[in-house]
């Protein structure tokens, strides 16, 4: 008899109501308790948005791994903290149920511009990632996108499960060991000398297009030294782009600064013609589709921190209508808010 698939998600949630009771095993739980939990799995949102990108205009994002899932704790991760790392790939949730909640976003009639790959960690984490974009490629011909950090590219296994992308956009936020250290924090054995090695064969592999990221953080990765090794790292990856961006949301660590739009475009200019510095993004949507604001605006800012003008963008609603709906959940503990450089963002709480 074929057994049925056990998902990383079930174990998660297991070890939750284990923690919380004291107790260990399905059999030491009552009916009403395990199927809690079984069902908590099954309706765990995987797809949010659209959202409005500053690279991917309105990006449908699907979450495929659980909160904070991640091989690095980058100081400057709107997200905060990674407090458990891994480069182990499992197949964290069921692809049937990750699949259906695409459909039913695509099928709604918003304007989607790219089906991108991203969330609460690392993508290329989830080893069912490839066989995810390969049904997605078969019903819909909307563009899918890959976020990554690009530790997982020195594995040829999660090299070829990508390879199916429209596009990828890998990050490179270092090209030393030391600085690499300082501003991504990586799990133990990670080397960035083998990262841009995987970029490397990533580039030779891949027929899509490649934006390759930089994250620069003011004091720590915007050296010159530093520029010059990322730009024979950039020589070397031969990138359809390159994109400088900054620390803009609230950051894990205090000390993770943005870098002034000045710096920014004399970076651009010494990293060459490719290079461009990401602006934010500010069309608004035309026609969407009704929809519940209060449940939209969660699922955003259940993923990142958020503004309110973020939330309407994506939303096509004003203003005041958001921040309406924001009201009572303030009011009621569910989210908070947090201002970071004189920009007001709502958190989970």
């Amino acid at each position: 008899m074929k057994r049925k698939p056990v998902f990383v998600a079930d174990q998660i949630l297991d070890a939750a109501v284990v923690r919380g009771r004291g107790q260990s095993s399905d059999k030491q739980r009552t009916p009403s308790e395990t199927s809690s939990v079984r069902a908590a799995a099954k309706v765990k949102a995987h797809v949010y948005g659209p959202v409005p990108s500053r690279r991917l205009g309105f990006s449908l994002g699907v979450d495929i791994l659980p909160y904070k899932t991640c091989s690095l704790d980058c100081i400057y991760c709107q997200l905060g903290p990674s407090r458990r790392l891994s480069t182990r790939r499992r197949p964290y949730f069921s692809v049937r149920s990750i699949l259906s909640q695409i459909k039913e976003k695509i099928d709604s009639g918003k304007r989607i511009d790219h089906i991108t790959f991203s969330g609460s960690g690392e993508p290329t984490l989830n080893a069912s990632i490839g066989r995810l974009i390969r049904e997605i490629k078969k019903t819909s011909s909307i563009p899918v996108a890959v976020l990554t950090n690009s530790t997982l590219l020195t594995d040829e296994k999660a090299r070829r499960d990508i390879l199916a992308a429209d596009v990828v956009v890998p990050s490179l936020d270092a090209a030393t060991e030391e600085v690499f250290s300082r501003v991504n924090r990586p799990l133990r054995g990670l080397t960035i000398k083998k990262i841009i090695g995987g970029l490397v064969a990533f580039r030779r592999e891949f027929r899509g297009r490649i934006w390759l990221e930089v994250m620069l953080v003011k004091g720590i990765n915007d050296s010159a030294s530093e520029i010059r090794a990322l730009k024979k790292a950039i020589a070397l990856i031969m990138p359809d782009k390159v994109q400088l961006n900054t620390v803009v949301r609230p950051p894990a660590e205090k000390f993770a600064l943005p870098l002034s739009a000045r710096q920014l475009k004399e970076i651009s200019r010494e990293l060459g013609p490719e290079t461009e510095v990401t602006a934010e993004f500010r069309e608004k949507q035309k026609s969407p589709a009704p929809e519940d604001v209060v449940e939209s605006a969660l699922a955003m800012i259940n993923r990142r921190p958020v503004s309110f003008q973020d939330i309407a963008a994506s939303l096509g609603k004003t203003a005041t209508a958001v921040r309406l709906a924001l009201a009572p959940l303030i009011r009621s503990g569910r989210i908070k808010e947090r201002t970071h450089r004189g920009v007001v963002y709502y958190e989970k709480s």
